[in-house]
């Protein structure tokens, strides 16, 4: 079975305004990085809209209403928070980024493909159930990890999360749900400051578990903590489905914080997810995060998607 790439053109009209980092360009490097005949086999899907029931299972039904009404309708940007900003294309890119993630939930549990990747923005993991916030405005990996629970009935759906900030939109929205694990790996005193190891879960809810990583932590910190903290505590919660919040901000050319990560941790940790998911029937979906130097993105998530395919 192919690897699958659910992608959609909506999300690159999405535009936050000039200079701001989480701009149309880096959908554009990725896209154009696999095209090279490496990913010939992809098998490639347009992403659907989300649906009201999906968003619903994440996010308030006032908040959704809220992101889709400020949406302008003509030129410029409308501020939600000091770093995040919709234009006109924005209702439609959220929309397609989050169903994304639901329809390649059903492609994998379906087993009509071997994973997915989906490229898509805007990103996710910050947007809380009621919040937008950093970059985010819909909480794309927790909508697909309770698709993948309440619309496929598999009891133990894992989020795992290496974006260099942590996650703590979908932290919030798993946190007292039955049959979750969230992990992440983050920048210690960066942005969104939450992740601390004390942040656990709730009792009866999600298992939680988070390992900051100081400044300037390169390969060798980055692969213990995942090898020595969160992948034992992962296999012995026995996931049915793996949700990957991918984001690749922690590589060493990337100007959103101070990580010194290369592609091949990148790969690593991917095979390593691969080898849990082996577990589970193979059943994977990652979504795409953060990654703001768009050369060095683009390397991490061609490297990403090989290793997907080779899984």
């Amino acid at each position: 079975m192919p690897t699958l790439l659910m992608t959609h053109q909506a999300c690159s009209d999405h535009d936050p305004g000039e200079f701001h980092p989480e701009c149309p360009d880096r959908l554009r490097a990725i896209m154009h990085i696999l095209e090279h005949e490496d990913f010939f086999y992809l098998a490639r899907e347009t992403a659907p809209r989300a649906t009201p029931e999906q968003l619903g299972r994440a996010h308030d039904a006032d908040y959704i209403e809220h992101i889709l009404s400020v949406i302008p309708d003509g030129e410029g940007q409308v501020e939600l928070d000091g770093d995040t900003f919709v234009s006109r294309g924005s209702g439609e890119a959220a929309l397609r980024a989050a169903g994304a993630v639901c329809a390649a939930v059903d492609r994998v549990a379906a087993r009509e493909c071997r994973n997915a990747l989906c490229v898509v923005r805007p990103p996710g993991h910050h947007a809380e159930r009621a919040a937008a916030m950093g970059f985010c405005l819909f909480n794309n990996a927790a909508i697909g990890a309770l698709h993948a629970r309440d619309a496929h009935g598999f009891g133990r759906v894992a989020v795992i999360d290496f974006d260099v900030h942590h996650g703590n939109g979908t932290q919030q929205i798993l946190w007292s749900e039955p049959g979750m694990f969230y992990a992440s790996t983050h920048q210690r005193d960066a942005y969104p400051y939450s992740g601390t190891p004390g942040e656990t879960g709730a009792e009866g809810g999600a298992v939680v578990v988070n390992v900051p990583l100081e400044a300037g932590s390169g390969s060798v910190p980055f692969r213990a903590a995942w090898a020595d903290a969160i992948l034992p505590r992962l296999r012995a919660f026995a996931p049915d489905f793996l949700i990957v919040s991918a984001g690749f901000d922690g590589h060493a050319a990337d100007p959103m914080a101070q990580l010194r990560l290369q592609v091949g941790d990148f790969d690593w940790l991917t095979r390593e997810l691969l080898d849990v998911a082996a577990g589970c029937g193979d059943r994977l979906v990652s979504v795409l995060e953060g990654g703001y130097e768009t050369r060095a993105l683009a390397a991490c998530v061609a490297g990403h998607a090989r290793t997907l395919m080779g899984g």
